[in-house]
């Protein structure tokens, strides 16, 4: 190696600084790299670092916002329902009908509670209650969307959470309340017990029947202790905190079916949890609720009056039924305080009095149910439920488990002359066609199968008016007569009349005209009130008015009334109606002293008899009804009063008259003021119609003018009137049409002079001018005592 100084060697890495300055940027311009621009679609994604701040942000303002929430809202003092206010319900003159409102409920300790009945609530609405914390988010973001997606609303709620509601809060449906409701169950999940939340719950929670806690509703409904509750009972009164009013199988034994559904998915859940064991399990029967006992403040017929305007209240979704059961309102009823006690002395008088329970097994399965509707208003005037609420809970007026019987055959015809049917020979169907009224004849043109109806005590009438087969209840006649209207058609007319649309066993067959359906009394009223009404309806009302804490008045739906059916087809039914009242079976109805139409009916082995009729100013439904008080099950009749058989003709229909005459007692009497379908008053030979095959039996049609002969009048005479002269012919079997004189050149349906009942009235009275209205223009000042001449018209 050289001794001479060498040249100063550059550090590894460095360049000369020759090197690196001819590479050197120029003065003034940034030496660092250039970052690429973000372009297209990469401009709209923010960056990682603005994300992650913005979540930064987003957790410490949600952190912060809970720890606010729960450092500011403290859990408050228990809302008392010992300052509950009563509801008061009034009669339509502003009388007092009833106050409800005391609080039933009495606090149990947990240990108070047996514990299959601890089990099945957890079972029935939370699963988890033991392991899962005071709130479940996850079911409350499932509740929230099945109730943004249309699936029904769903609370998403603890026990906890329901709790807190039931005891700290109000029941209104806010946010504020929601987030008040979460952070205090988070604190008294932090500072109570599952065990004393628990029992909280089980002392607050609605049961119905107006029941606060587990210990009331165990009284309510099994008369029992709730420590004695079995895990078949514990459960049924857990499927009660789902729906109180309508899984009270007592009060709604239609819901039947749902609530037992119910019923066995809270035992399911006991198994699957296993707090039941399956063998236990496979071994339970539906505990039927006895019915209830209430205080003597609800006797007679108070509380069903108050059960059935709650309900009406709530299924119209005018109170909430918590809201409800809080109380502070002031409740106006449709009901007539004179009406009221009127049915209630009717019944006792024609049905109660005559029965021996000592002696006779049979009269203690008697239960009677009535309705009464103003037709022009649809108000509800009076109704009977049973003997006393605090005896017989279930109100009769409004059940639906009972067959209607024949009181649905005048819907049949009234539907065969809305819709201009025709018998199988293409003949129209008036109130003179003629029938085939043979026992077990099966009917013509119905291809769903064999159906050959029996007549009442397996009678055959031959050929036979439709007039005469309603007088008589004929369900030969009645069931061919569906078929030929077209059942579709016939269920259209029931509902359109005011039968609810899911009304039980309203079938699409020939034994819809028999009555199979189970429509309640008060939608018989409804629909029989139509008919009075000239075929317009208006669905029925029980509320006059309803203040809330004396000065807010809710408000209450605009009643609408349309034409249901055609004034033609609703005059048509009652003026046949009329005739069964007449000459019919239903004869005692003449008790009311006034013009009247009605239809009596009988159940599938005589469980429930009927009679439904109508003024021109009242519509009445009538039942008495075969129950067993032990097993709730329908009973015959055979033999109660001391009787044979109770049929529609005896005291349904002893009762309506007694009750119209007594309800209407100083009111005007009025006229029916028929415009009849045409033809109605023309018969016609059946010329093979298969509708009317079988051998005539002397109701064949007869010469105007003739004596009458045999059962039925002859068409155009009165029963034993002179005719004041000849013309068209009235009404047969019509009291009040009696014999017509028209000139015949006026080309009108009316122009008839009416007799009634074989009394010619003074002066040729009930002379119609012919303006071919067919109307019933003037009465000619007869009162005797069926006022009106109905006449022919369009």
């Amino acid at each position: 190696m050289s001794d001479e100084p060498q040249p100063n060697q550059p550090a590894p890495g460095w360049a000369a600084r020759s090197s690196r300055s001819i590479n050197a940027a120029p003065d003034g311009e940034d030496k660092r790299p250039k970052r690429q621009r973000r372009t297209g679609w990469r401009r709209l994604v923010p960056t990682w670092r603005l994300t992650l701040g913005t979540l930064l942000v987003a957790a410490v303002l949600l952190v912060g916002g809970f720890f606010l929430g729960y450092s500011l809202v403290k859990i408050p003092a228990a809302n008392a329902l010992a300052t509950k206010q009563s509801n008061v319900y009034l009669y339509a003159d502003g009388s007092v009908l009833a106050r409800d409102g005391k609080v039933n409920r009495e606090n149990v300790d947990l240990s108070g509670i047996s514990e299959e009945a601890q089990h099945a609530v957890l079972a029935a609405e939370d699963r988890d209650f033991y392991t899962e914390s005071a709130i479940d988010p996850q079911a409350m973001i499932r509740a929230a969307w099945n109730t943004a997606t249309g699936k029904g609303k769903q609370s998403g709620s603890t026990i906890t959470q329901q709790y807190v509601k039931n005891y700290y809060l109000a029941q209104e449906q806010t946010v504020t309340r929601k987030l008040k409701e979460f952070f205090i169950s988070i604190k008294l999940d932090r500072e109570k017990s599952k065990a004393e939340i628990l029992e909280g719950y089980l002392n607050t929670s609605f049961f119905g029947r107006g029941a606060y806690g587990i210990q009331a509703a165990a009284q309510a409904y099994y008369g029992i202790d709730a420590t004695d509750l079995t895990a078949a009972q514990g459960a049924y009164l857990a499927s009660l905190l789902n729906a109180p009013s309508e899984y009270d199988v007592v009060a709604h034994p239609e819901n039947k079916g749902a609530a037992e559904a119910r019923w066995n998915y809270v035992l399911n859940g006991m198994v699957d949890k296993g707090w039941l064991p399956a063998s236990e399990r496979a071994g339970q029967t539906f505990p039927m609720p006895k019915e209830t006992t209430t205080s003597t403040g609800m006797s007679g017929q108070r509380g069903y009056i108050v059960g059935i305007v709650n309900e009406y209240l709530t299924g119209h979704g005018l109170v909430g039924e918590e809201e409800l059961d809080r109380g502070g309102y002031r409740i106006t009823t449709t009901l007539e305080k004179d009406k009221q006690d009127a049915f209630v002395e009717a019944v006792d008088d024609k049905l109660m009095s005559r029965l021996d329970r000592k002696n006779r097994k049979v009269d203690t399965y008697v239960r009677a149910g009535g309705a009464s509707v103003d037709p022009r208003t649809g108000k509800v005037v009076a109704m009977y439920n049973g003997i006393d609420y605090v005896k017989q809970y279930t109100p009769n007026a409004t059940r639906r488990d009972f067959q209607v019987g024949s009181t649905f055959k005048p819907f049949v015809l009234a539907s065969a002359v809305e819709n201009g049917s025709l018998t199988q020979g293409g003949r129209a169907i008036t109130p003179n066609t003629l029938y085939d009224g043979t026992n077990k004849r099966p009917v013509q043109g119905w291809d769903g199968g064999h159906y050959a109806p029996e007549n009442e005590d397996q009678h055959s009438y031959g050929q036979i008016t439709v007039r005469e087969a309603t007088d008589k209840s004929v369900n030969a006649v009645y069931a061919q007569m569906a078929v030929d209207v077209g059942s579709d058609k016939v269920k259209e007319t029931a509902v359109d009349l005011g039968l609810p649309a899911d009304t039980p066993d309203l079938v699409e067959s020939p034994s819809i005209a028999l009555g199979v359906a189970q429509a309640s009394v008060l939608d018989m009223a409804e629909a029989y009130a139509t008919l009075a009404n000239h075929g317009r309806h208006g669905t029925y009302t029980l509320i006059e008015k309803v203040v809330k804490d004396g000065d807010h008045e809710v408000e209450l739906p605009e009643r609408k009334e349309t034409q249901a059916i055609s004034r033609q087809a609703a005059d048509t039914t009652t003026s046949v109606l009329r005739s069964v009242v007449e000459k019919g079976t239903a004869t005692a109805a003449q008790a009311a002293g006034r013009p009247a139409a009605g239809k009596t009916g009988t159940a599938e082995e005589d469980t429930a008899a009927w009679f439904a009729g109508y003024t021109p100013e009242l519509a009445t439904v009538v039942a008495v009804m075969g129950q067993d008080p032990e097993t709730a099950a329908h009973m015959p009749l055979y033999g109660a009063t001391g009787l044979a058989r109770i049929n529609g003709g005896g005291a349904p229909a002893e009762i309506w008259g007694q009750y119209t005459r007594q309800a209407l007692e100083g009111e005007p009497v009025g006229t029916f003021d028929l415009r009849l379908q045409r033809g109605a008053a023309e018969s016609e030979a059946p010329a093979g119609d298969p509708s009317a095959t079988g051998s005539p039996t002397g109701d064949a049609p007869a010469t105007p003018g003739a004596p009458e002969t045999g059962g039925d009048r002859t068409p155009g005479t009165t029963q034993g009137a002179t005719p004041p002269g000849t013309g068209d012919t009235g009404i047969p079997g019509d009291s009040s049409a009696g014999t017509g004189t028209d000139p015949g050149d006026d080309g009108a349906g009316g122009g008839d002079t009416g007799t009634g009942g074989g009394v010619t009235p003074p002066d040729g009275g009930g002379t119609d001018p012919g303006d071919g209205t067919g109307d019933e223009d003037d009465d000619g000042g007869v009162t005797w005592p069926f006022p009106d001449a109905s006449s022919t018209g369009p």
